[in-house]
């Protein structure tokens, strides 16, 4: 009688499912082209100025709305 191959079994020669994933992953990070130093320094420089944009933004708009808001209650309470 010979016996066959049950379906969970693996070849000899085919890796499992963890060596297959660690050699794709390694596979994908090779393709990534990573910036060069100038690049990030300049990419840096650019989301630290819109940071502090936008800060500047929301701080303004904060400081009208809260004064218009305190403005408005002085009105009703009649402080």
């Amino acid at each position: 009688m010979s016996r066959s191959k049950n379906s969970t079994e693996t070849a000899p020669n085919q890796p499992n499912a963890l060596q297959r994933y660690i050699r794709e992953t390694r596979g994908e990070i090779r393709k990534i082209t990573w910036p060069t130093r100038e690049e990030a320094w300049r990419l840096t420089a650019v989301v630290l100025g819109v940071t502090f944009a936008s800060a500047v933004f929301f701080w303004f708009w904060d400081y009208v709305f809260s004064s218009a808001i305190n403005q408005l209650i002085q009105i009703l309470v009649g402080v």
